[in-house]
């Protein structure tokens, strides 16, 4: 089936390589554009079969399946734009947390899909979270199930844990690598070893706990009575973060559902003023 990339950014790019790298599409099926021309002429230097066109048009007129990879309020300009080209047998796919599949439908009389992808898709691994609009069918259900299972777990989310479930999925590798390199840079400060040596260790520490939750090796929970030996060194540095950590992770879900609903209000006024 032919896919169709409108914005080829962070995002779009990671979902191009990733689908290809894991043979789920041949780049002789993919056509992009971008507004900036040279991203998408980047992307088409790596993978040559790949189609570069000029307008967001031109993507729908060769595509089945097209995935909005654009900004949230600049989605509803474009669907508006869309529309007239857009059929039952087309197949839209945004990625943007803060637009429903509904407020698409809306819009466009097509078939509708909101697929949260992240960054760790890129190495073919971690989650994408799926919500199907009410006009999606079974073959496409099916065919975005098999496209995005080459590279993500699929996970299906309902409409009120879109954020938080977000804020897991795809800006959790954001939050906890910045807490890595705050470890690190820690260790470094207070003790002789280089920043070098500390990335390489927490970097392979990291892969590797991941690794055994990944196997089920061990849960979290587990995890840390494995390590925490009675009395020991592993005991102290837990009590450090018990008394120091306090709600910042609270905080931190209090401030990203605030933006969230910022966005919502911006989007639902667009959506509104057209409905």
């Amino acid at each position: 089936m032919n896919i169709g990339f409108i914005g080829t950014g962070n995002m779009g790019r990671i979902l191009i390589d990733a689908f290809i790298e894991s043979k789920a599409v041949h780049p002789s099926q993919v056509t992009i554009m971008n507004r900036t021309k040279q991203k998408a002429i980047n992307i088409q230097k790596q993978h040559r079969e790949i189609q570069v066109v000029t307008t967001a048009e031109d993507v729908v007129n060769a595509s089945k399946v097209i995935f909005l990879c654009a900004k949230p309020l600049d989605i509803h300009p474009l669907l508006i734009q869309l529309e007239p080209l857009l059929t039952r047998d087309h197949c839209i796919v945004s990625i943007t947390s803060p637009i429903s599949v509904e407020q698409i439908e809306e819009i466009v009389p097509c078939q509708v899909a909101r697929i949260i992808p992240s960054i760790t898709n890129r190495a073919l691994s971690g989650v994408s979270l799926v919500t199907y609009g009410n006009r999606c069918t079974k073959y496409f259900q099916n065919y975005l199930h098999d496209l995005f299972a080459t590279m993500s777990k699929p996970v299906p989310i309902p409409q009120n844990i879109t954020r938080v479930s977000s804020d897991i999925v795809s800006c959790g590798p954001a939050f906890f690598s910045f807490l890595l390199q705050k470890f690190i840079e820690a260790a470094v400060q207070e003790t002789e070893i280089s920043m070098e040596e500390a990335t390489t260790m927490a970097s392979d520490m990291i892969v590797g706990m991941g690794k055994l939750l990944e196997k089920e090796i061990f849960t979290l929970p587990t995890l840390q009575d494995k390590v925490c030996v009675k009395g020991g060194v592993t005991g102290e540095g837990i009590k450090v973060l018990e008394d120091e950590l306090g709600d910042m992770f609270i905080h931190l879900f209090q401030q990203t559902h605030a933006k969230f609903d910022e966005d919502i209000e911006l989007i639902g006024n667009q959506f509104n003023f057209t409905s």
